[in-house]
């Protein structure tokens, strides 16, 4: 009996960052994102940051109408929740960023906000909050403002978003069933298949979610295989080019190491110096100076 394969662990988190940029496209020239933004000299690290240029634009989308200046993000991947912990310590990060300016008070705590993102409501988490006095509103699906608290606090729950409006952060998950949601992501894809950010989020979902993209669905997959077949193609073309030059490279420092060997013999030189000019001449290791020495010294003996 075979034994099972063990599963792929995925990285969630680039794809999280490039699905949250795809996002909040329509704002981008008036945001900067800055991926594990690290606060302080020890290593404290917020998953995004997004920092507002002007004040006087609002953000359109959905997820980014709380957002002011300065905006951090705390993202769960798919499995994952967020904690009565994680909820203070990135609480606790949003008034270390604050405070590490070179001027007193120069970010004001008026200017910040914080978002969690997971894919289901952190129940423990919600019913805390309300013992504590905060409201926890439902603005729209997914969105969840906790108000109560001195800095404004969303709740985004990847699993309630609309659809139709935050395609790509709803769909960050290893339960995808829809078939139609799988063709709408494959069709939005296919319009920006050259942006690395759609190529990012869109491979981290077909790997989450091998079996809506299987084989079974052959519609889909040609599809499918339609969009990525330039970028595999280029992939190929890629490799073949590297091959060609990892070949070209080796037979140069073959054709180095066959001339030392063979001027060190000429001059009488023992096994042991021919072994230390080839490290030495060609940089390589001990043991592939030997095999050098055993391909071409055996030639010429």
């Amino acid at each position: 009996m075979e034994e099972p394969k063990e599963k792929k662990l995925l990285q969630w988190h680039p794809g999280f960052y490039a699905g949250l940029q795809i996002e909040l496209e329509e704002d981008a020239d008036n945001l900067e994102f800055q991926n594990e933004y690290q606060i302080g000299t020890k290593p404290k690290e917020i998953d995004v940051l997004i920092v507002k240029k002007n004040m006087e634009n609002p953000v359109h989308k959905n997820i980014g109408r709380i957002f002011r200046k300065h905006n951090i993000i705390e993202y769960k991947s798919p499995g994952d929740y967020i904690s009565i912990d994680d909820y203070y310590k990135v609480y606790g990060y949003a008034c270390f960023y604050k405070s590490q300016t070179a001027k007193i008070d120069e970010i004001k705590i008026e200017e910040i906000t914080v978002s969690f993102v997971c894919e289901y409501k952190p129940a423990k988490l919600i019913r805390h909050l309300k013992e504590q006095g905060c409201r926890i509103k439902n603005v729209e699906p997914g969105i969840y403002h906790i108000e109560g608290m001195r800095i404004p606090i969303q709740l985004i729950l990847t699993s309630q978003l609309s659809k139709d409006e935050n395609l790509w952060l709803g769909n960050l998950t290893k339960n995808l069933k829809e078939r139609e949601t799988a063709e709408k992501l494959v069709l939005e894809y296919g319009k920006h298949e050259k942006d690395p950010r759609y190529q990012a989020v869109m491979n981290l979902i077909v790997e989450a979610n091998q079996e809506v993209f299987s084989k079974e669905d052959e519609k889909m997959c040609e599809a499918l295989r339609k969009i990525m077949s330039d970028e595999l193609e280029e992939r190929e073309n890629i490799g073949r080019t590297e091959g060609r030059i990892e070949g070209r490279v080796e037979g140069r420092v073959e054709g180095r190491a066959e001339g030392i060997i063979e001027t060190g013999m000429e001059i009488g030189l023992s096994e042991e110096d021919i072994l230390g000019k080839l490290q030495k001449k060609l940089d390589v290791s001990l043991q592939k100076a030997q095999e050098y020495l055993h391909m071409f010294g055996k030639q010429m003996v």
